[in-house]
């Protein structure tokens, strides 16, 4: 298959593409890699699809948070990430469906924790609001292709490098198999929660 991953710069994509190359073709798309795309630019995810051609999957591990206080100083500061977690994916999305072969797949990224976390409410709206689109938009993508989510939370190896405690986190190798598993597999507007195998 040919797989395009959006945000394989950062530590889960690097990963999920590592997993798939060896076995696909992998387009490893970024905003600072060769190949180039910005979320919160709709325009760049439409000259990504006109670089790379048709595709069978394409996976978003790019979509990013941060934790802020509901008494931030601004609107904008509270609601960063909702031009590009929330809405760059469903716009992804949206173009994606044009350029994703008959039976292919997209998978995107949410990432609801178990508990809350200070500063986490927006983007648990965020997240939360991503899974009940796939799951609602499940049933109107055309041509058999199938739309998933992934909720990986927190990462062991990032909560390692950030020097928190990692006994929460699940493994970097857990989580890259749910994304593999959304690809190879036949699920179809689900969330997909990793937990150690």
């Amino acid at each position: 298959m040919k797989i395009v991953v959006i945000g394989a710069t950062g530590t889960i994509g690097r990963a999920v593409a590592d997993a798939l190359e060896t076995e696909h073709e992998v387009v490893r798309a970024s905003r600072n890699g060769s190949t180039r795309v910005d979320l919160e630019i709709p325009g760049s995810i439409d000259a990504l699809f006109d670089t790379v051609g048709a595709v069978d999957a394409v996976i978003c591990c790019a979509a990013s948070g941060q934790l802020t206080p509901i008494t931030s100083a601004s609107d904008d500061e509270f609601t960063l990430g909702l031009n590009g977690k929330l809405l760059g994916q469903v716009m992804l999305l949206r173009r994606a469906v044009n350029h994703v072969r008959d039976g292919g797949s997209v998978t995107l990224t949410s990432g609801v924790f178990k508990e809350p976390t200070p500063g986490s409410s927006f983007g648990a709206l965020v997240n939360a609001g991503l899974e009940a689109f796939v799951h609602a938009v499940a049933i109107e993508v055309p041509r058999g292709l199938r739309v998933n989510v992934v909720s990986p939370g927190w990462v062991k190896e990032t909560l390692e490098k950030l020097g928190m405690d990692s006994r929460g986190g699940t493994p970097l190798s857990d989580v890259v198999h749910s994304y593999v598993q959304a690809v190879t597999g036949s699920m179809q507007g689900q969330t997909l929660t990793p937990s150690p195998r």
